[in-house]
């Protein structure tokens, strides 16, 4: 545990209504009642009001509400809203990183606030989601961090299949699917592919670096010029009832291709 998120949780643990020893903190976050004291007292330094002392226990008052974390209603309400999309549309990992996210925000919030956003009505229908792909996502984003080469058994709108490395370089959701922004080793460009297609995936020994060309912002900054160029085509023709053509119209393209 960094060093940082153990201060947090010392500051978590102390908001309880009984006093807590070192002994006992040293315990709960597996580290020495030496770690403890050195960081209590250095809570303490930047203005934390613990009460207390050592051998007997500490404690903080009950009004007491981490300052960095003051968050507006608004900005609350948005936290737990995007909470609850992840919650109904991502892995298993992301959904409870979401769940202990929202239980940490409760616990710091002024509770007022923490109250109003847990009766928040902007809600997440609870719909049929296919969850089946869950697995191929959890492992892209690990990759993306890692900056691993993904081995993946591909299958094209016409049931298709290919085998092909790619470098992840990010995820859309949709709406409706999640995809893969990529550059795929195979065509030697960049592709978008959807997760419910991707048979098998695997994450291979091998690590990429940015190089110019096959960046994320390259793939962005090409999209964004088709879609300029699209704009200038649709002023140019669009009085003569041609309609634009926009050559990045489905999430598994390139180009207006199918990722093949």
């Amino acid at each position: 545990m960094r060093r940082a998120d153990r201060l947090f949780q010392i500051v978590h643990l102390l908001r309880r209504d009984r006093a807590t020893t070192a002994a006992q903190l040293a315990t709960e976050l597996e580290v020495s009642e030496r770690t403890i004291y050195r960081d209590v007292q250095d809570l303490m330094a930047s203005g934390v009001p613990i009460q207390g002392e050592a051998g007997v226990g500490y404690a903080l008052p009950a009004h007491f509400d981490l300052p960095p974390l003051m968050f507006t209603a608004i900005e609350l309400e948005a936290l737990v809203l995007g909470a609850r999309m992840v919650q109904g549309f991502a892995d298993d990992e992301l959904q409870r990183a979401a769940r202990s996210a929202l239980a940490k925000v409760e616990n710091v919030a002024p509770r007022a606030l923490a109250a109003a956003a847990a009766d928040s009505k902007l809600l997440v229908p609870d719909v049929p989601f296919d969850t089946s792909f869950g697995p191929t996502l959890a492992l892209l984003r690990k990759a993306l961090r890692s900056r691993h080469v993904v081995h993946m058994t591909y299958r094209d709108e016409g049931g298709a299949r290919s085998e092909r490395d790619v470098r992840p370089l990010g995820l859309a959701y949709w709406g409706k699917v999640w995809t893969l922004v990529a550059w795929c080793e195979l065509r030697e460009g960049f592709r978008s592919f959807r997760l419910d297609r991707v048979d098998v995936a695997t994450t291979t020994v091998r690590r990429f670096h940015d190089e110019p060309g096959k960046r994320l912002e390259d793939f962005l900054a090409q999209v964004h010029g088709e879609a300029e160029a699209a704009a200038v085509d649709f002023a140019t023709h669009g009085e003569r009832g041609a309609a634009p053509k926009s050559r990045h119209r489905h999430p598994e393209t390139k180009h207006g291709r199918p990722g093949r």
